[in-house]
């Protein structure tokens, strides 16, 4: 049993959360997982009715994502939502094409990232990247956004929250990468990829990807918690690829939290 515990991205179902996040996490539960990482609050408001819904059918919030404009305008409205969630790991999702441009816009998004990590820290917090494809790509003097990103960030401070499905499509293998990130690696999104040239999202254990080899190396770095996201689930509805995905986790020796 490798010491990683998994989770439900709820951005998969966020369908069904907008709709009613009590009904969403009532079914994400019924399926099996026990934690989940947050994408928004749905149709509720507040911080404390997310966590009523949670506690009431045994789900706790593991991470969350969260913009970075938002983390620049008022962290500590962030931080006291996540406290009341009981959440303590802070995850920036995606970076806006203005702050990416070029190497300068990189070197920027890895002093504003270092500066809100400090500050989330002061109080607990952990603060992770969650990367996509287009950070594997070179910029226009031949320097990669990734590279730029981390060599200009203390690493623990600033975190990694890799994806593996992303970093298949930049072109890196994912167990190579999460050996060269290390103890830098805090939470891992397991997502497949789809045979054929469309690169699909798949669910775990369906597609390419080598999730034994994957979990193996995130469990000798240390990696907290192994997250079934995938972005669309074409013409399986999405609870019903959530459960195909952790049930693949579960084969591979992925426990629960």
């Amino acid at each position: 049993m490798l010491n990683i515990g998994t989770a439900l991205q709820l951005y998969t179902v966020r369908e069904l959360t907008a709709r009613r996040f009590a009904t969403a996490i009532e079914e994400v539960a019924r399926i099996g997982y026990t934690a989940v990482e947050l994408a928004g609050f749905g149709n509720l408001r507040l911080a404390r009715e997310v966590r009523k819904v949670l506690d009431a059918n045994g789900v706790k919030a593991i991470a969350s994502h969260t913009a970075l404009d938002l983390l620049e305008k008022d962290p500590n409205r962030i931080m006291d939502d996540n406290d009341a969630l009981g959440n303590k790991n802070l995850v920036v999702p995606y970076l806006a094409e203005d702050r990416r441009e070029d190497e300068a816009g990189w070197r920027n998004v890895a002093e504003t990232l270092t500066r809100i990590a400090r500050t989330v820290q002061a109080r607990g917090f952990q603060l992770a990247y969650h990367n996509h494809a287009f950070e594997f790509a070179s910029l226009p003097d031949g320097k990669r956004g990734i590279d730029i990103l981390w060599d200009n960030t203390d690493p623990s401070l600033v975190r990694s929250e890799l994806d593996t499905f992303w970093v298949k499509h930049g072109g890196e293998d994912p167990v190579a990468y999460i050996q060269k990130l290390g103890p830098r690696m805090l939470l891992l999104h397991v997502k497949d990829m789809a045979p054929g040239e469309e690169h699909r999202f798949a669910p775990v254990g369906t597609g390419l990807l080598d999730f034994a080899a994957i979990l193996k190396a995130a469990d000798d770095v240390g990696v907290q918690w192994a997250i079934v996201e995938q972005d669309t689930t074409y013409d399986t509805p999405p609870l019903e690829a959530a459960r195909i995905s952790l049930e693949s986790l579960r084969k591979l020796g992925v426990g629960g939290p």
